[in-house]
């Protein structure tokens, strides 16, 4: 048997992944790696991404990887993050090219320094341009390949020669992002009314629409003073607990339907959605709280409703059909003689 035939063909490797939040947006990425074993201490990473490297911080680094690979799929982190009502984009970003020294630390710092004096530089010529935009901040991409603006303006703007004008001054890609005002808050967010760091700046990726019925069926003030955040909009954790009071509200029964309970019969006038209590006036004038495993719903306001408009439309029918039989009535009935 020649030694060609007796070499088993190698295996595919299986590619290794770590997940790594990194870029001044926080965005969170799987990267690809060939390292054997991860640190199991608080990490910064360098990676290299489609902006160029950059610095990011390992995620998960204490039981989520073994021998060097991620335990998770990216179904099943989308699926966690979803079962835990969190928005998040899970994609993979890149490749991993060396766990951050010293020096990498330091030159970061070197750069944010940098990125403070671009953004006053660009403040300065969109003052001298009069363009209708505001500057909110800079990043100095790690490798040195590009410098992103993030601003903010109602409308589109016609920055090109803004664009010349800076990377003239500092001979460098330049990249102007429009964001919005929750993106303004993910970047400049600090604490929020709770006392804990904006939600959108610690782990939100995907920022979903939060409204005004969110904050009603929680019974939470309206004064927007008190349910707005740091981006001047309703807050993102109003929509952290919709899904459950959604689910509680449907097993209550609708106001004005009737119901028995074993004080008698009765209309509901109200009810508590977290307590699961049903506010009930009985037909003999008093008005008590029953919880919900206490009650029997006899109909509902629409069954009821459908009930009457059944009954209305029964007796016109028979209107119609009383009408048609005196008429027939009235053609056979034979001319007087």
């Amino acid at each position: 048997m020649s030694k060609a035939a007796q070499t088993k063909p190698k295996q595919a490797r299986h590619k290794k992944f770590m997940l790594v939040r990194y870029s001044r947006m926080n965005s969170l990425g799987l990267f690809e790696h060939h390292e054997t074993r991860i640190p199991k201490v608080n990490t910064r990473v360098v990676i290299k991404t489609n902006k160029g490297l950059e610095l990011g911080y390992l995620v998960g680094q204490l039981s989520s990887y073994r021998a060097g690979q991620l335990k998770f799929d990216s179904n099943q982190i989308k699926k966690y993050f979803d079962d835990s009502n969190i928005d998040i984009s899970i994609e993979r970003a890149g490749k991993f090219v060396r766990y951050a020294t010293a020096a990498d630390i330091s030159e970061e710092r070197h750069l944010k320094k940098i990125a403070e004096e671009e953004m006053e530089c660009c403040r300065r010529f969109v003052k001298e341009l009069d363009l209708p935009m505001k500057i909110v901040d800079a990043e100095h991409i790690f490798g040195g390949e590009r410098v992103i603006f993030y601003f903010m303006s109602d409308g589109r703007v016609d920055f090109r020669e803004l664009v010349k004008k800076i990377a003239h001054e500092y001979q460098t890609r330049i990249e102007m992002r429009q964001i919005g005002s929750r993106d303004e808050a993910k970047i400049l967010g600090d604490v929020e009314s709770c006392g804990q760091q904006c939600c959108c700046q610690r782990f939100l990726k995907l920022l979903k629409p939060v409204n005004m019925r969110m904050a009603k069926m929680q019974k939470a003030t309206l004064d927007p003073s008190k349910i707005s955040g740091y981006c001047g909009r309703l807050k993102c954790c109003l929509r952290y607990e919709d899904k459950t009071y959604t689910e509680l509200k449907k097993r209550l029964p609708k106001k004005s339907a009737r119901v028995k309970t074993k004080y008698g019969e009765g209309k509901v006038t109200g009810t508590q959605i977290l307590t699961q209590l049903v506010i009930v006036e009985l037909d003999d004038g008093p008005r008590i709280a029953v919880p919900l495993d206490e009650l029997k719903v006899i109909s509902s306001p629409a069954s009821a409703k459908k009930k009457r408009d059944t009954a209305a439309k029964d007796n016109q029918q028979e209107n119609v059909e009383s009408d048609t039989d005196s008429q027939i009535q009235d053609s056979a009935v034979p001319p007087e003689q």
